[in-house]
């Protein structure tokens, strides 16, 4: 119930420094930018709009009730409390519900055990049980709605650590989750280390060109940044890099 799941992590902690500072809207472009177009997990809404979530996905698929199959699949050691069990410190879990908003997916005790196991945030598109006591943990929570009852009014527990479709987006477990106060985002493993640099140029360049619009300039060869403005962005670069380095 406890063995460690054999799921390989493309984190470090230069990575989740950084993807710790860009937002799910650049990372969304940067995919897009790459033909992956539906990775921002569309109708989830976070309890902490204000944190950060980055981690490794781990999965767990909810089914359709079926009341003679209940007892195999909810009984026991079912999926649920298999991989909660199995949550190691960085992880986020992510929850396939079919978007059913009135059956809860998750509640406090289940909430409290994953973060206690070091778990870096939950998402669900379907509903939370126990919400305001789940707030009170702290750790960061994506959902679609919240509900009184339990799983059972609705689902089954079926699988963990198998790919899912949460919130319209495909989760292979080891993909790597990151959620800001717009959504959640997911990141193919494979993408990461070029999602995240890309990401960080692009950033730099958009505050550059939030400065200059902000200082009443059109937005015309600014966003995107035209190639005859690059010398004023290395020049503005440079400044604030010189500045950081005397503060």
């Amino acid at each position: 119930m406890t063995e460690k799941p054999e799921i390989p992590s493309v984190l470090n902690d230069s990575l989740i420094a950084a993807l710790n500072t860009i937002s799910t809207a650049t990372l969304t472009h940067q995919l897009q930018m790459r033909g992956v177009r539906s990775t921002f997990m569309s109708g989830l809404k976070p309890l902490h709009p204000e944190k950060r979530m980055v981690g490794r996905a781990r999965t767990l698929r909810y089914v359709a009730l079926r009341e003679d199959l209940q007892a195999q699949y909810a009984g026991g050691v079912n999926a649920q409390k298999r991989v909660v069990e199995s949550i190691e410190p960085g992880d986020v879990l992510v929850i396939e519900a079919r978007g059913v908003p009135d059956a809860g997916t998750i509640g406090d005790i289940y909430a409290t055990r994953l973060f206690g196991r070091g778990g870096s945030g939950v998402v669900t598109d379907g509903a939370l049980r126990d919400t305001p006591a789940i707030a009170d943990i702290g750790g960061p929570v994506y959902h679609q709605a919240s509900h009184g009852s339990t799983y059972g009014r609705q689902h089954m527990p079926f699988s963990a650590d198998e790919p899912v479709t949460c919130a319209g987006v495909f989760v292979a477990p080891g993909d790597v989750i990151v959620g800001d106060g717009e959504g959640a985002v997911v990141i193919p493993a494979a993408l990461v280390e070029e999602v995240v640099a890309n990401s960080l140029i692009q950033e730099e360049r958009e505050a550059f060109a939030l400065e200059m619009v902000a200082s009443g300039q059109p937005t015309l060869d600014l966003f995107p940044l035209a190639k005859e403005r690059l010398p004023e962005f290395e020049a503005w670069k440079s400044a604030k890099a010189s500045a950081g380095a005397k503060s």
